[in-house]
């Protein structure tokens, strides 16, 4: 009887995602509605309408999104200490609250180039709370042995974003104007991820944490933020990081005018965005399975090589839309990948003791590397009247900000406290 009741009980103890699946389903739904996804997938569609309508070349307009990836990556680390601190729930709810209002109140942005790069400056300030940098911190608590799954399954909220959100902007834009996109979906984050986020989201109780997340006197396991900065692995992923989201971030946002160029229509650019969100969609469910069971930078760098094929496809003016289509599902394969990287590596190589704090860190040249790159590729195309020069700057880009992952190593033994000051 003693060895069936052990049986059951081993039977009966509930799996990472039973404890654990509110919180990933309002991680993602948060995801998918704060400011790491809904700005990328707005700008592409409004960025032909103010060109026309104010004048503004193709760089001028790209700016903002740099201002605002600026100005969140640089409150990255302040805002991950705050996490880690008082707790991300806090953190998460104010910030989806602050992003959704500014948000939705581009509707009111004056037609002055001053006035477009303020309202970014504080949409970027405001907003990174509610970004990865917030929720990868408590599912990575709550998920150990499954982490890279977890943690593929909440980057997946970028992906329902990519699919979803054009389509809103586009209605909108034709029922209104450019204008009206911005406070339609805006209400996503407020009616939508803001309840949720308040219902379910939290980080595990003491009694609640894995116990692989934690040293053998019971405390988190991890580096400080001044450790993590004295090893070599920190540096190879902030130079990966830089590479991969300047050739990422500027093809994502000038995509529907990518598209424009081979003369399909507004309606087909943003259908091919929707194809780089099941790109992405793709990338993260299945490297994030693998991360679990394959040494991740190995896994990572097989798929940094895609966006090669990519940005092949994406070059010139006359190809298919099969083609595009092909070329626009492989970089959002990559995407998926790299935002992959950046959660999982942290909590491996850095572990959970001061996540937030060296997350945000290296999610600050992920920030500045998207907020540059569509500057790059809007110069590019106002100088030459296409893409394709800065399409082939970002093929090496991949490649080398890949094979950089390789240098990191197998995983260091961050239970070991001991260990913390050598690793």
């Amino acid at each position: 009887m003693a060895t069936s009741a052990a049986q059951q009980g081993t039977v009966s103890a509930p799996s990472e995602f039973q404890l654990g699946g509110r919180v990933l389903a309002a991680a993602l739904l948060g995801t998918a509605c704060g400011a790491s996804p809904l700005p990328f997938n707005v700008l592409p569609l409004v960025m032909g309408p103010i060109h026309a309508e104010y004048g503004w070349d193709f760089a001028q307009i790209s700016v903002g999104m740099t201002i605002f990836g600026t100005s969140a990556c640089l409150l990255a680390p302040f805002i991950g200490g705050l996490a880690d601190r008082i707790g991300v729930r806090t953190v998460a709810l104010w910030s989806l609250l602050a992003f959704g209002l500014v948000f939705g109140s581009f509707y009111f942005v004056p037609g002055t180039l001053a006035g477009w790069y303020g309202f970014w400056l504080l949409l970027g300030v405001i907003g990174i709370g509610s970004t990865p940098v917030t929720w990868s911190r408590a599912v990575s608590m709550w998920f150990t042995r499954h982490r890279g799954l977890a943690l593929g399954m909440m980057l997946l909220g970028t992906s329902l974003a990519a699919i979803v959100v054009p389509q809103i902007a586009n209605r909108a834009i034709a029922v209104g104007g450019w204008r009206l996109a911005f406070p339609a979906v805006a209400l996503l984050p407020l009616l939508l991820a803001l309840p949720v986020t308040y219902l379910w989201f939290r980080e595990p109780r003491p009694g609640e944490v894995a116990a692989a997340a934690l040293t053998a006197d019971g405390e988190v396991e991890g580096l400080t933020l001044a450790q993590a900065v004295r090893g070599y692995r920190f540096w190879m992923l902030i130079g990966s990081i830089i590479l991969v989201s300047i050739a990422y971030g500027g093809a994502h946002i000038h995509m529907a005018q990518i598209v424009a160029l081979h003369g399909f229509t507004a309606a087909t650019g943003a259908s091919v965005l929707g194809i780089v969100a099941l790109g992405i969609l793709a990338g993260r469910v299945l490297v994030g399975l693998l991360f679990d069971r394959v040494w991740a930078p190995g896994v990572a760098f097989a798929s940094m090589l895609l966006p090669a094929v990519a940005c092949s496809l994406l070059m010139g003016t006359g190809n298919s839309l099969q083609m595009l289509m092909t070329g626009a599902f492989l970089l959002g394969f990559a995407a998926g990948a790299e935002s992959d990287v950046i959660a999982f590596l942290t909590a491996r190589y850095f572990g959970m003791r001061h996540y937030g704090r060296i997350y945000g860190m290296l999610y600050m040249p992920f920030g500045i590397g998207s907020g540059i790159s569509p500057i790059l590729y809007g110069a590019v195309r106002d100088r030459t009247g296409s893409y394709d020069a800065m399409l082939i700057a970002a093929i090496f880009m991949f490649a080398a900000g890949g094979a950089m992952l390789l240098t990191l190593g197998r995983y260091p033994n961050l239970g070991d406290q001991r260990g913390h000051q050598t690793v």
